[in-house]
């Protein structure tokens, strides 16, 4: 049996804890969550008798899962990340976009490498990080990724300073950079980007747009690649989480389905 433990009670964690039994035929089950101080009673009582809720890092690690995923943040693979691999468990990164933090970035993998444990990072929002990931040791010429959501999803980011949300009649673009930038000024957005680079040319070498739409109703992600392999080209939309409009819906079930995958007879 697979023991997973899960960082924060939002909609990623809430959609694995459902799912993630029956997706596994039986062989991985959520048996800890962490989650803020104070919420651990309402947590409790939400999750279930079945699953331990606690408020500190040590107490869930003493539950002895077999990886710990988190689902709760930048702040959260910053806080957590390190002593989860230090520990001498997987850590599953569904906040991706907090590897731009190149000082973050080394500091886990060092940590991995001496306990020997893996970081696993989900493809999330999009299809194609296999096709990819394999493209890059053929040698990759081009990585651009291009996100486009309605403009409810980019409230409370730095897109409020570069146009008028409320105020658009068309599709706007307000960013164009690299995947690093934008993984470090939309932390909630880019994490989509930060999946993008890391499969591919890394944070400084992709290209990023970022495009408030208000006649978009999905989240669209365009991923374009050149490669000695070929050249291929994915849109995907995706449905807004109904939790979470700055998240598409299919992140919660792709972190199930690699938890999932972990104690799999045939994955895939």
């Amino acid at each position: 049996m697979t023991r997973v433990g899960l960082i924060g009670y939002g909609g990623i964690s809430r959609t694995v804890l459902r799912h993630l039994f029956a997706a596994s035929e039986g062989r991985a089950e959520v048996v800890g969550i962490l989650c803020k101080p104070g919420r651990q009673a309402a947590v409790q009582k939400a999750a279930g008798r079945t699953v331990s809720v606690v408020e500190c890092l040590e107490d869930l690690l003493a539950l002895l899962p077999s990886i710990v995923a988190e689902c709760a943040g930048h702040t959260a693979v910053r806080e957590f990340g390190e002593t989860v691999l230090q520990s001498g468990t997987d850590l599953m990164v569904i906040s991706i976009g907090a590897l731009a933090d190149a000082e973050l970035y080394d500091h886990l993998k060092a940590a991995a490498v001496q306990s020997g444990r893996q970081i696993l990072l989900p493809a999330g929002a999009i299809g194609a990080v296999d096709a990819l990931a394999a493209a890059r040791f053929s040698g990759l010429t081009q990585v651009r990724y291009r996100s486009r959501k309605p403009p409810v999803a980019w409230r409370d980011t730095p897109a409020e300073s570069a146009c008028d949300l409320d105020q658009l009649q068309e599709a706007t673009v307000f960013y164009h950079g690299t995947a690093r930038e934008a993984a470090l000024r939309f932390p909630k957005n880019a994490n989509v980007a930060a999946t993008v680079a890391l499969a591919g040319l890394g944070f400084d070498q992709t290209e990023v747009e970022l495009c408030a739409d208000p006649n978009a109703a999905r989240n669209t992600h365009e991923i374009e690649v050149q490669s000695q392999a070929g050249n291929f080209q994915i849109v995907l939309e995706g449905l807004p989480s109904p939790e979470n409009p700055k998240t598409s819906a299919l992140t919660a079930f792709s972190v199930t389905r690699g938890l999932a995958n972990l104690a799999a007879t045939l994955a895939i």
